[in-house]
C-alpha cells in the first residue's frame, strides 16, 4: 500500500526570521513519520533547512536543478550541490517554470534524469490551463507532458520520482479541483504509467497540487489514487500546513 507524502512549495517567499519559526514548529509537530512531510525551500535558505530541521522527521529539497552536473552555467544548481545540502527531493517541471521560463517536457525529463542521477527524487509536475480543460485537452495536455518523461527519461528513473498534478487553473487562484476530477486525472496517469509498466504504476505516489488547504485536504487524500499533496501558499504557514499533514496522517474519526 503506498504512503502519504505532503510536500509545501514555498516558491519565492521566506526570510531567515520566518522561515526559523516556520521550520520550528514542523521539526516540534508530533505525528509526522519520517519521509512523510518535505518542505521545498529557495536555494538561499536550504541551509538553514538544513541546520533546523536535521534530525526531525520532516525533509527538505529544492525547487529546480540543473541539468548539468558542474561547468560554466550561471546561475544554475546542480543535484550534486543539492545533495551537499541534505536535500532530499527537487521538484522539475512545475508550470511556472513551464509558462515563465519556456520549460519544455524533454527539458523536464532531463532535468528528472539529472535528479536522480544525483541521489535526489525528482516531483515531476504535470497539468492543463484553464483553456485547455475547457476545450476538453487534459487527458492529451497531460500524455503528452507525462510521455516524454516515460520516454525520455524511462521507467527506472520514473519509478525514483514522484508525480504531481496540478491543474495550473487551481494554482494560487482559491480554486480546486473537485475530489472526483482530481481522481479522474489521478487515475489517467497511473493508467499511463502502467501502459510501460504495472509494478511502477501501482507504487509511484501521484500528488495533488492546486489550492490545496486543511478544508479539503482530508476530501482529496480519500480519493484512491490521491497520494498526498504539492501545498503552495498553504506551507507558509505552520498551523494550516500542519493541518493538511494531519488530514494526510491522522485517521479520521
Amino acid at each position: 500500500m503506498r504512503s502519504k507524502f505532503v510536500a509545501g512549495n514555498w516558491k519565492m517567499n521566506g526570510s531567515l526570521a520566518a522561515n526559523e519559526a516556520l521550520l520550528g514548529a514542523l521539526a516540534a509537530a508530533p505525528g509526522i513519520p519520517r519521509g512523510g512531510v518535505a518542505v521545498l525551500a529557495p536555494f538561499p535558505y536550504l541551509g538553514q533547512c538544513a541546520d533546523l530541521l536535521r534530525g526531525s522527521t520532516v525533509s527538505w529539497g529544492a525547487q529546480d536543478v540543473s541539468v548539468h552536473e558542474s561547468g560554466a552555467y550561471t546561475g544554475e544548481v546542480s543535484g550534486s550541490m543539492l545533495l551537499e545540502f541534505g536535500c532530499r527531493f527537487v521538484v522539475v517541471g512545475h508550470s511556472e517554470r513551464r509558462a515563465m521560463h519556456g520549460e519544455t517536457s524533454e527539458l523536464v525529463a532531463r532535468k528528472a534524469v539529472a535528479a536522480v542521477k544525483a541521489g535526489l527524487t525528482p516531483i515531476v509536475c504535470v497539468g492543463e490551463t484553464l483553456q485547455e480543460r475547457e476545450s476538453g485537452r487534459t487527458q492529451s495536455v497531460i500524455g503528452e507532458q507525462l510521455d516524454a518523461v516515460l520516454s525520455t527519461a524511462g521507467m527506472e528513473v520514473v519509478g525514483k520520482s514522484i508525480l504531481a498534478y496540478e491543474p495550473v487553473w487551481a494554482i494560487g487562484t482559491g480554486k480546486t479541483a473537485t475530489p472526483a476530477q482530481a481522481q479522474e486525472v489521478h487515475s489517467f496517469i497511473r493508467r499511463r504509467v502502467a501502459g510501460k509498466d504495472a509494478g511502477c504504476a501501482e507504487g509511484v505516489l501521484i500528488l495533488y497540487g492546486g489550492s490545496v488547504k486543511g478544508s479539503n485536504a482530508g476530501a482529496l487524500f480519500s480519493e484512491p489514487d490521491v497520494d498526498g499533496g504539492l501545498v503552495g501558499g498553504a506551507s507558509l504557514v505552520a498551523a494550516d500546513f500542519l493541518e493538511i499533514c494531519k488530514a494526510a496522517f491522522v485517521p479520521s474519526a
